[in-house]
């Protein structure tokens, strides 16, 4: 059974191997899933997903198998231990549960009579005390109420059944699906330095015990700086224009990164950074800031991300005098190159779609100044972006 379980999940794209399969059945050997879909659930995405942004893909995979198995006898088979049904069964029920729950023989008299329901019954039904169907006070189905029983389809309302498994919780971090502030954090998290810096606030457990014990007993508390992410972040925006379209994904894109990164400084621009940018896009024109001071202020140990879907004319990358803002003095590429001369880590996100690069001019051009660091604005591009800044 787990064997075709395995298939459903390669079908649906979790990346697990063998060894991982190996590992839950050694894991189903020992008992540390037993009587519960949900202990099997843990324990299989456990052993079978290395991975969070599989999480929704295995939590569709693993509904899907148990839709399909033939019968409730192999779930019974895999899962549920005879010597522990009866015991594992009853720890969630109250005295007063027990006692009607026994009106019934107990949970094996309560499969039995389910499968002989199904067996019996012809047609759809509503309502009443006995057969397979919604409503009522029988206890198989759904939408209905019985002290406990068998939920079957539908979606559960009085959350009394004994078997429940189609609960998805991570259904937006999944790498195939838009982006979002939960998923941008999740792939941001991967360009993570730790340090502990500052004053010492925090108890250090560990010091603490072992200068206690050097010090004959007498207590020796020892206080450590908080524990958070060093990596200092330089953002610049490309605003207004094109990138119109992709305003709620770049505000997405800021909303998680000032949440994630401690140290983090951001800066606007128009098409391609040129003398001038701007941290108030209200104030664009009142309040600009020297490119050159950027520079000399944030140190070369900063990590940068350019966000911008360099679609512009050409002439605005080459060209003294090409940006639509005013009359620079230098091209565009003049001051891509400066960035990256200062900044070793430097990537390059772009929100248009990573196939129309190729038919754009400018944004070829971008992307041979960033030395081919361009990566889509995608789960994808951001983890491979993130990526490169870590190393």
């Amino acid at each position: 059974m787990l064997l075709s379980f395995f298939e459903g999940l390669r079908k649906a794209g979790v990346p697990a191997t063998l060894q991982e399969l190996l590992t839950l059945i050694s894991a189903m050997e020992e008992h540390l899933a037993f009587a519960s879909v949900d202990d099997f659930y843990l324990l299989a995405r456990t052993c079978m997903v290395k991975d969070e942004k599989y999480y929704d893909r295995f939590d569709r995979a693993f509904a899907l198998y148990f839709k399909e198995l033939e019968s409730l006898d192999d779930f019974l088979e895999m899962l549920i231990p005879e010597d522990w049904l009866r015991e594992e069964f009853r720890k969630s029920l109250t005295d007063e549960e027990k006692a009607q729950i026994e009106t019934l023989g107990g949970l094996e008299k309560l499969i039995e009579e389910f499968k002989k329901r199904l067996d019996e019954q012809k047609a759809k039904h509503k309502g009443g005390n006995k057969w397979v169907g919604t409503g009522g006070s029988s206890p198989f189905g759904n939408a209905g109420y019985h002290p406990e029983g068998i939920r079957v389809g539908g979606e559960s309302e009085q959350k009394r059944a004994a078997k429940v498994w189609e609960q998805r919780e991570y259904k937006n971090l999944d790498d195939s699906v838009e982006l979002g502030t939960r998923n941008i954090k999740v792939a941001l998290r991967r360009l993570r330095q730790f340090a502990r810096t500052g004053a010492a606030d925090q108890l250090d457990i560990d010091d603490t015990i072992k200068s206690t014990a050097k010090n004959a007993g007498l207590l020796d508390i020892k206080m450590v700086p908080e524990r958070h992410n060093a990596v200092k972040v330089l953002i610049f925006f490309d605003v207004g224009g094109s990138m119109d379209t992709y305003v709620r994904t770049c505000e997405e894109l800021f909303s998680a990164v000032r949440t994630e990164f401690k140290h983090m400084e951001y800066y606007y621009f128009h098409n391609m950074l040129y003398d001038y940018v701007w941290r108030d896009n209200h104030l664009r024109h009142q309040e600009r800031l020297n490119t050159w001071d950027v520079l000399h202020t944030y140190g070369s140990d900063y990590k940068v991300i350019v966000v911008g879907d360099a679609s512009m004319s050409p002439f605005e990358i080459t060209t003294p005098g090409g940006s639509v803002d005013y009359f620079n003095e230098e091209p565009g590429a003049v001051w891509m190159q400066r960035l990256t001369n200062t900044y070793e880590k430097l990537v390059w996100l772009n929100p248009v779609k990573e196939n129309f690069w190729e038919y754009t001019a400018s944004i070829r051009l971008v992307n041979q100044l960033v030395a081919n660091r361009m990566y889509p604005l995608t789960l994808g591009g951001l983890e491979e972006a993130m990526k490169y800044l870590s190393r």
